[in-house]
């Protein structure tokens, strides 16, 4: 299987499962990601996803054994099935933390960009390293200059040299590094601090923080201050400023 799924009560494990192929993103691979996560997106009792890798490596891109001999089709047809893989681990409505054990390369570190949270271990390292072999990383640029900005997005995508963790969360590329011994429990943390606010509100502030990070600020704040208005109306912002206000846990309802 190229993809294994694991519940833990709230919490879904999402485990890459190419190992012996250094879990490179095939098309066969994308394509089962995506699945995975329209029906993740579907289940309301799921509140929170991790995005985890079997074996040393975490992801090295795009399977290059795929990006061979092809015609313009074909690989229009892979970027697309990415594009796809990456838009959809930002519409679903549960937060996706990626749990880094090792390299993350190209697509694969575009993959830690895309995802909402990253927590990787001290061992980990990343880079976008497709200028050496003639293929610049042009699709991981795009999650990448997000993430950390022009300045440090170019040096990575010029050089494909390797950025080691903490310099990684330094750059925001991810938000903490910690020793490979405290991988998951602390990835693990981090999803259960996620999963214990309301669902409907985590998934209204998901969709709106995407809607408004690109657009200018008197838009953004238009677009903020009705969602923000709306948010206000729902049983579970009702029930968290009354149990804030009486002094007690609030009991959420997800509507």
């Amino acid at each position: 299987m190229n993809v294994e799924i694991a519940r833990e009560g709230p919490i879904v494990i999402v485990t890459l499962n190419r190992p012996e192929r250094r879990n490179a993103l095939s098309l066969e691979m994308m394509l089962d990601l995506i699945d995975a996560l329209e029906e993740i997106g579907r289940n309301r009792e799921i509140r929170a996803v991790i995005l985890a890798a079997a074996g040393k490596v975490f992801c090295s891109g795009h399977d290059l054994a795929q990006m061979s001999g092809r015609d313009i089709n074909e690989y229009r047809r892979i970027f697309d099935v990415c594009t796809r893989l990456m838009e959809k681990l930002q519409s679903i409505p549960q937060p996706v933390i990626a749990e880094v054990q090792g390299i993350a390369t190209a697509a694969g570190c575009q993959l830690v960009a895309t995802c909402d949270l990253a927590i990787a271990s001290e061992e980990a390292s990343f880079a976008t390293p497709g200028v050496k072999i003639g293929l610049f990383c042009t699709t991981p640029m795009v999650a990448l200059t997000r993430a950390i900005g022009r300045k440090r997005a170019m040096q990575m995508l010029l050089t494909g040299e390797m950025v080691p963790a903490r310099a990684a969360a330094e750059w925001g590329l991810i938000n903490q590094a910690v020793p490979a011994a405290e991988l998951p429990s602390a990835t693990r943390s981090l999803a259960e601090k996620v999963a214990a606010a309301s669902s409907l509100v985590v998934a209204i502030g998901k969709q709106a923080f995407y809607t408004q990070i690109d657009l200018d600020q008197p838009k953004a704040y238009t677009y903020a201050k009705e969602v923000m208005s709306m948010n206000a109306l729902a049983a579970d912002a009702q029930e968290g400023t009354a149990a804030f206000l009486g002094k007690r846990a609030p009991c959420w309802s997800g509507k």
